[in-house]
C-alpha cells in the first residue's frame, strides 16, 4: 500500500469550515496561494504550468475526522439524502477533495490562485493542469442532479451592515461579508443547516463564531439584505474578568463601544 503525503499547503484568508464555498465555483474573489515544500526540486516541477488559466488541486479536508453514507447537499432534492459517492461532500472515508482553481500567476514555489472552496492550511497532495478538451463534458447526464432545485438568493449588505463587517475585518474577525454569501447565498432559510433565530420585526439573525449578523429576507425575490452585526456576548461574558476562550473579547469590547 502507498503512503502519501502533502507536497503543499494552501494559504488564505477562510479558517473554518463555515467559510468554506459550496464549490469552487461559488467562491467568488476568494483568493489563496499554494505554497510547495523546499528542497524537493519542486521548482523545476511548475516551470511549464505558466500559461493554463485552471488547474486541478487534489487535498485533504484536513478538518473533517468522521464520514457519513449520506449526505444532505445544499441543492438537494426535499427531504432526500444522497449517497456521498454521488456528491462533493467533505463527509469521506479518505478525505480526498478536489477543486478547479483560476491560476494567477506562477511565482517560483508558490501558486497565486482564484476561487478555490479550500481552507487555510490545507495539505495539498497534487496539482494537474486544466484541459478543456479532456475534461469538460458539457453534455453528461448529472443523476439526482437532474431532479435538485438549487435555491440560490441574491445576498445585499446595507452600508451600516459594511462598516459593522469592515470593523470586525480590521481587527482580525472573521470575514462577515463572505460568510453572508456562502451561508445565505443558498437555502438561507433553512433551519436544518443555520444557526437561525427570528427577531420580533421578523427578521433573522444568523450566528458566525461569536457574531450573530442580522438580515431581511424577501422570500418571493429571494433576496438577503444583510442590516447589521451584533457581538453575541452578554455584558457579564465581556467583564475585564471574564474569561476569553477565543481571544477576541478586546475587539467585541471595541465594536460596542465605537456606537
Amino acid at each position: 500500500m502507498s503512503t502519501f503525503e502533502p507536497i503543499a499547503v494552501y494559504r488564505c484568508r477562510q479558517t473554518y469550515r463555515y467559510e468554506a464555498p459550496r464549490q469552487g465555483v461559488f467562491a467568488g474573489g476568494n483568493a489563496g496561494v499554494i505554497e510547495f515544500s523546499p528542497n524537493r526540486n519542486f521548482e523545476e516541477a511548475l516551470r511549464d504550468l505558466e500559461g493554463f488559466d485552471r488547474i486541478w488541486v487534489i487535498f485533504e479536508f484536513h478538518l473533517n475526522a468522521t464520514w457519513r453514507p449520506k449526505v444532505r447537499p445544499p441543492v438537494a432534492p426535499p427531504g432526500r439524502r444522497i449517497g456521498v459517492f454521488a456528491t462533493r461532500s467533505p463527509h469521506r472515508p479518505n478525505r480526498i477533495g478536489l477543486s478547479c482553481v483560476e491560476l494567477e500567476a506562477v511565482d517560483g514555489l508558490r501558486l497565486r490562485v482564484r476561487g478555490g472552496d479550500l481552507l487555510d492550511r490545507t495539505p495539498v497532495f497534487d496539482v494537474k493542469p486544466y484541459i478543456p478538451r479532456a475534461d469538460a463534458f458539457p453534455d453528461a447526464r448529472t443523476g439526482w442532479l437532474e431532479d435538485a432545485v438549487a435555491e440560490e438568493w441574491k445576498v445585499e449588505f446595507t452600508p451600516e451592515s459594511l462598516g459593522d463587517i469592515d470593523f470586525i475585518t480590521a481587527g482580525g474577525g472573521p470575514d462577515l461579508a463572505g460568510f453572508c454569501r456562502i451561508q445565505l447565498g443558498i437555502d438561507p432559510l433553512s433551519p436544518e443547516r443555520k444557526r437561525l433565530s427570528i427577531d420580533p420585526d421578523g427578521c433573522h439573525t444568523i450566528g458566525c463564531r461569536t457574531w450573530r449578523v442580522r438580515f431581511a429576507a424577501d422570500e418571493t425575490a429571494r433576496r438577503i439584505r444583510v442590516l447589521g452585526v451584533r457581538s453575541n456576548y452578554s455584558a457579564e461574558e465581556l467583564r475585564p474578568d471574564a474569561p476569553d476562550f477565543y481571544g477576541d473579547k478586546p475587539l467585541h469590547r471595541a465594536f460596542i463601544a465605537r456606537r
